[in-house]
């Protein structure tokens, strides 16, 4: 315990270095002449002092309210509630007295700013440093909560076995920014585990590993029957494009004129899921082939380099592999991830100012993407390489703008504009496309990223994750409908077996095409994991819950608990969570 107390000790400490900086920072500007004077005494003394104690009373309570859920210290889950707003707090204010507590909060911060200003001496004994002491000591300060920055590790808390006392050590506001920043969960901690070797046996028989396969974790290998067909491959992840926009799921507004006719001439997945919420959940599951995890994507994680991916199995075929982006990459830590396992990078900073005819705040119009995308193959084809691009749209996201006179709909009007000018510009691009020589070599692959109704929902329902897929190549491909229920995982699995590809592979999805497989797919969002198959959703939540759906028409009706089903659920998840570091690491044949 007093391990854990002095433990305590230094980390409020660290995080007062932080606190002291804005009021440090406020001694320092101030002028010589102004200190000590009533507004000053007003501002430091009265309001700061006030405000200063309004947050730690506030945060107080919040921990307190925080460790009755969850017996925990500030984690992932509440930065999760800073991402679900509208629902977190109708929530809190439906299970607490929200605004009486802030009163009585605002009341006590106000009434102790004024009994300290009232209190404190209204004259210095002493007159305040020379502006040069104040900068001097003001960039000790900046120094020091630099090296602290650096250096402290929410992991410096782990004193002991016991779980409590280790939280007992950490600082809420420490726990909290480090959440955000590392963007992870610890799955161990909030949600149901069981025996790792049973989990692991059974994760390898859902895969037809043989049991006794001599290599670790999920590795084995995918061996084709026929030679290897190295087509190109262009995979085009559109963004929040769901399903029910198309009208081969019954949209009537004629949004995807391009998309349905491509359909008709594709293999088409109608009853294929998305994993996650956000951009970042669909790049990891389609580029990855691994089920979601609480936190944050692995695009955004710490030590995602050198993982085993779609890009790493053809760039060891000879494929050159670029990620393509119409924003800025830097957001969301695409390009760093994709360029640390094996991707060129091509963002808006690579585009000329004569490549850019449109532009909003997330990036060019789709038709300049498209249209970048079709030189670099062109340079691929003319070095005499298969190429992989991997594609990330940007027009069908808020404020949905887009150049004027492509489409019926005028732009910045609503979200069913910017889905008909991503279908117009694919439609253009692969108009396009037809001309250039590599086109009847080469795989068109067209996936949303997520839905456009995903975000912002507590609760994991199936129909807000339902994505099209589509692979169109008129030389190569025999159109089918596709009705397997299946995953963004089962995406890599599949394109790699339509390229008849010989590979040891690391993922954890499917063959799309293979009989009866996969039929199940994953969902989640920061918090839930959801297990669907044809007939059922379990969902994982913290602290150790889990709960079963029966599906019953189109409804998920709760229902009793189903062990077998747990343990196949748990031997992804918990496999995933805890072994994405080594098993899906590449190791090069």
């Amino acid at each position: 315990a007093l391990k854990a107390l002095a433990m305590g000790v230094m980390m409020d400490v660290n995080v007062l270095l932080y606190g002291m900086l804005p009021f440090v920072l406020y001694l320092t500007l101030l002028p010589t002449k102004a200190h000590g004077t009533r507004r000053d005494r007003l501002t430091l003394d009265g309001a700061a002092f006030a405000l200063f104690t309004f947050i730690l009373l506030f945060t107080s309570v919040s921990e307190w309210l925080f460790w009755d859920e969850f017996a925990s210290r500030f984690n992932f889950i509440a930065v999760d509630y800073l991402v679900y707003t509208h629902e977190v707090i109708g929530n809190i204010q439906e299970s607490y007295p929200v605004n009486s507590i802030l009163a009585l909060i605002g009341v006590i911060a106000i009434g102790l700013g004024i009994a300290h200003y009232r209190t404190k001496p209204t004259t210095q004994k002493n007159p305040p440093p020379r502006l040069s002491r104040r900068v001097m000591e003001m960039g000790f300060l900046f120094l020091l909560t630099l090296s602290s920055f650096f250096i402290m590790r929410n992991a410096f808390a782990d004193i002991s076995e016991n779980r409590y006392l280790n939280q007992i050590a950490r600082n809420g506001f420490f726990e909290l920014f480090s959440a955000y920043r590392h963007n992870e969960l610890s799955y161990d901690q909030f949600y149901v585990t069981d025996n790792e070797q049973e989990l692991a046996d059974r994760l390898r028989r859902e895969l037809g590993i043989a049991s006794d396969h001599p290599q670790e974790g999920i590795t084995r290998l995918i061996t084709s029957t026929k030679p290897e067909t190295p087509y190109n491959l262009v995979l085009i992840t559109v963004e929040s494009l769901s399903a029910d926009y198309m009208k081969a799921f019954g949209n009537q507004e004629g949004l995807t004129p391009n998309l349905d006719r491509l359909a008709k001439e594709s293999l088409f997945f109608t009853n294929l899921y998305a994993t996650g919420t956000r951009t970042v959940y669909g790049l990891s599951a389609l580029t990855l082939s691994i089920p979601p995890m609480p936190g944050n994507s692995i695009v955004r994680r710490p030590n995602n380099d050198g993982l085993f991916s779609l890009g790493s199995v053809l760039n060891r075929k000879g494929y050159v592999s670029t990620f393509l982006y119409g924003g800025y990459g830097y957001f969301d830590n695409m390009n760093t991830f994709f360029a640390a396992n094996g991707y060129g990078i091509v963002d808006r900073s690579d585009l000329k100012p004569d490549e850019i005819s449109f532009a909003n705040v997330w990036g060019v119009c789709d038709e300049d993407l498209f249209r970048r995308v079709l030189k670099e193959n062109d340079a691929a084809f003319a070095e005499k390489k298969p190429f992989f691009q991997m594609i990330m749209t940007t027009s069908n996201h808020r404020p949905y703008t887009y150049p004027d006179n492509k489409i019926d709909i005028p732009s910045k009007t609503g979200r069913t504009g910017g889905v008909k000018y991503t279908d117009y510009a694919i439609g253009a691009f692969i108009e396009e496309a037809r001309q250039h020589p590599w086109f009847d070599n080469t795989l068109f692959v067209i996936v949303a990223d997520h839905t456009a109704g995903s975000a912002g929902k507590r609760e994991l329902n199936p129909t807000g994750y339902h994505i099209p897929m589509l692979i169109y190549a008129p030389k190569l491909i025999t159109p089918q409908k596709v009705d397997t229920l299946s995953s963004q995982i089962d995406a890599a699995p599949t394109i790699l077996a339509l390229l008849n590809m010989s590979y040891d592979s690391r993922f954890y999805g499917k063959n799309m095409l293979r009989e009866g497989d996969p039929e199940r797919a994953f969902i989640s969002n920061y918090q839930q994991l959801g297990y669907l198959t044809q007939d059922s959703l379990t969902i994982l939540k913290p602290v150790k819950e889990q709960v079963f759906y029966r599906k019953e028409g189109d409804q998920f009706i709760p229902t009793n608990a189903n062990p077998d089903l747990l343990k196949t659920t748990l031997s992804y998840y918990q496999n995933a969570s805890d072994k994405w570091k080594t098993w899906n690491k590449d190791s090069p044949n």
